[in-house]
């Protein structure tokens, strides 16, 4: 049998850490470990030295015509967003699911796939900082902002900068076994399976109310005191509207329902008190009106995909030293 073939993207502007990502999982022999020898090809957009953005400049052996004989290509991340993809390039991207070959968006290399139109009625995810803009300029596709990976057959996506590896080692799962993909996730000193997914990273500023108004003071009040028992009705006597009216500007302000809306915000203050003190769960889940550790494992399951307590593992100032390494 003739050895994989997997071709990553290479362009002008690239992460040297963006493209280090397939080459360390794919471009070292890894036979030793029960994975196959891969045939790995860095495949240049452009003729000449390529210049990454962190002012290195390497040389690209083959050009995109070899990714036509690769069983897997990789777009490790992109540029120029809103830009028209170049032909030959995106005519390469769409005849590689056609021949089978699996298609592979890390970062915003799914911008690359999307602008190749082969994301459309398609579920795919990127870095959460731009799934506003990918929904902006692709409203067909059915964007997971909280997932590290989407797999959606023969097609792949996946999160932001360190999640490209989450997807490449599910790639080696899916292919060759999970025991290979754990001998090789040791070997790179990388969790095989990391918990959670981009969700429990979103920064979730706080909106600004608009005019501060009863309404507006309402809502202030529920957050400065989220640990007591907000209902809907309580909270439109204290906007001075009725339910139906306050239910209806509540969700033309805020794009969702009061319920979801104040969840969210005990999610937020509980992770706060999970980052930045040693409380314990019951407390933290007191403080942050859940009333119970397990209705907050709950929500956190719900909503970051984690656990309250990997979250403070992750994330607590206490676990970590002043270099930012975690001390866990």
């Amino acid at each position: 049998m003739k050895n994989p073939i997997i071709a990553a993207v290479a362009f002008d502007g690239i992460s040297p850490f963006h493209l280090s990502v397939p080459c360390l999982v794919f471009g070292a022999d890894r036979t030793k470990l029960g994975l196959p020898r891969f045939d790995f090809r860095v495949c240049a957009m452009e003729e000449g030295p390529i210049h990454t953005d962190a002012g290195l400049s390497i040389v690209v052996p083959h050009g995109l015509s070899a990714l036509d004989e690769a069983d897997i290509v990789i777009i490790p991340s992109w540029k120029d967003l809103e830009d028209t993809l170049a032909a030959p390039f995106k005519d390469a991207l769409q005849r590689a699911p056609r021949r089978g070959a699996l298609l592979v968006g890390l970062c915003l290399g799914t911008f690359a796939i999307a602008g190749a139109g082969l994301l459309a009625g398609r579920k795919a995810t990127t870095h959460w900082a731009y799934t506003d803009r990918l929904r902006k300029l692709h409203p067909d596709i059915a964007i997971d902002a909280d997932v590290l990976y989407v797999d959606d057959g023969d097609i792949i996506t996946s999160a932001g900068v360190a999640a490209g590896l989450d997807c490449c080692l599910h790639i080696v799962r899916a292919r060759y076994g999970a025991e290979a993909a754990l001998r090789l996730a040791r070997h790179v000193v990388l969790s095989p399976h990391r918990q959670g997914g981009q969700a429990q990273f979103i920064e979730r500023p706080l909106a600004p109310t608009p005019n501060a108004d009863r309404f507006a003071k309402a809502l202030d009040d529920v957050r400065a005191s989220l640990g007591e028992a907000h209902s809907l009705d309580s909270v439109a006597e204290a906007a001075g509207l009725t339910r139906r009216t306050f239910t209806r500007r509540f969700q033309k302000t805020t794009g969702t329902s009061f319920g979801d809306w104040l969840a969210d915000q005990r999610v937020a203050l509980a992770q706060r008190l999970l980052e930045q003190t040693d409380k314990s769960m019951d407390i933290v889940a007191f403080e942050a009106g859940f009333g119970s550790a397990t209705s907050l494992r709950q929500h956190f399951a719900a909503r970051l995909r984690t656990s309250p307590r990997q979250y403070r593992r992750e994330f607590s100032r206490s676990t970590k030293a002043p270099g930012g390494l975690s001390l866990l």
